[in-house]
């Protein structure tokens, strides 16, 4: 089969198209066709060696979109189209830049949804983080005020699209001016122009400070995050698009605020096991909400698998503003 992979460390023009046998299908997984999958900034930073774990000659990818061809167990039928991410993708086992890959049942999505291939890979990593975060760590409700600090990423873009779903104000932070007027027409109630120092332009417009923050900026930002929030409030990291995640020096009781609220991480590596199950994922509602222009598509590129390179050079200098798909 053809896959993407990295025989070192290094910027996209270590990515190589090979050949490569199909991996053996496992007890409790099941064996997908690649039809396409979505990049990640998990991927940029695998290849560029910022995790701890780089195995060569390994596809990347923690996301793809397909359908099922071999499933020992029956859960699945064979032909039915699915998603998948995580569960060892790309780490310990072969990743979404493949023509087949084997994967955890139970991290394994089936969808129902007529939305094509292509559309559906912009989905699952994207909406199933925003779904544990937003859902299962901010416990967001309807009538709530949500800061997106990075709203013109691809996870940015869809913590908005699905806060407006909800029933949340958004409040949405860009670096440029042109995004505004893409920003307020996928749902954003505010935008706000971010300079690093925002905190009192939030309060401006929610003088008490906003119920709960996604920071998908990450360390650069989030002192005056946190001086965003309400009493009881809470801030959840899941992007680091700033650089680093290490704070050179964090006061515990002066960068956060006096008045309990909360600062959390949450990894979509959760996905799947036993502390985050899928069960009840919004996936299938997500679908059917595209198909039916209810909310908007956030793909921006699409590339063959030949161009994954070219594609990772989009990636790496955050030039897509939305999901960069790869079809097969």
């Amino acid at each position: 089969m053809k896959a993407v992979i990295a025989k070192k460390i290094g910027g996209p023009e270590v990515l190589q198209l090979v050949d490569i046998d199909q991996p053996v299908t496992q007890e409790g997984e099941v064996k997908i066709q690649v039809k396409a999958f979505g990049l990640n900034k998990a991927e940029s930073y695998y290849r560029s060696g910022n995790f701890a774990t780089f195995v060569p000659d390994q596809a990347l990818g923690i996301e793809a979109v397909g359908e099922i061809i071999e499933d020992p167990s029956g859960t699945f039928n064979i032909g039915q189209k699915v998603a998948t991410a995580m569960g060892g993708m790309m780490f310990s086992r072969h990743g979404g830049y493949a023509e087949y890959i084997t994967v955890k049942a139970s991290n394994v999505i089936a969808i129902d949804s007529d939305l094509s291939y292509k559309e559906l890979a912009a989905l699952p990593e994207a909406y199933l983080t925003v779904w544990g975060a937003l859902d299962k760590d901010l416990k967001i409700t309807a009538g709530e005020t949500l800061l997106v600090r990075g709203a013109t990423s691809s996870i940015g873009l869809t913590a908005v699209i699905y806060a407006k779903l909800r029933g949340l104000t958004v409040i949405a932070t860009t670096r440029n001016p042109n995004s505004i007027d893409r920003l307020k027409l996928i749902g954003s109630d505010h935008v706000i122009i971010d300079d690093g120092h925002i905190h009192e332009k939030i309060k401006s417009i929610a003088p008490e400070g906003v119920n709960s923050a996604i920071e998908i900026v990450g360390a650069a930002t989030i002192k005056d995050t946190l001086k965003s929030i309400r009493p009881w409030g809470h801030v959840v990291v899941v992007g680091l698009l700033g650089g680093s995640p290490v704070l050179e020096s964090f006061n515990i009781m002066g960068d956060l605020p006096g008045s309990s609220v909360k600062l959390s991480w949450f990894s979509s590596g959760l996905l799947g096991t036993e502390d985050l199950p899928l069960r009840g994922n919004p996936l299938n509602y997500i679908a059917n909400q595209v198909v039916s222009g209810a909310i908007p598509s956030t793909i921006t590129k699409t590339f063959s698998l030949e161009d994954t390179q070219e594609a990772h050079r989009l990636l790496d200098n955050d030039g897509a503003n939305g999901k960069i798909i790869i079809t097969l």
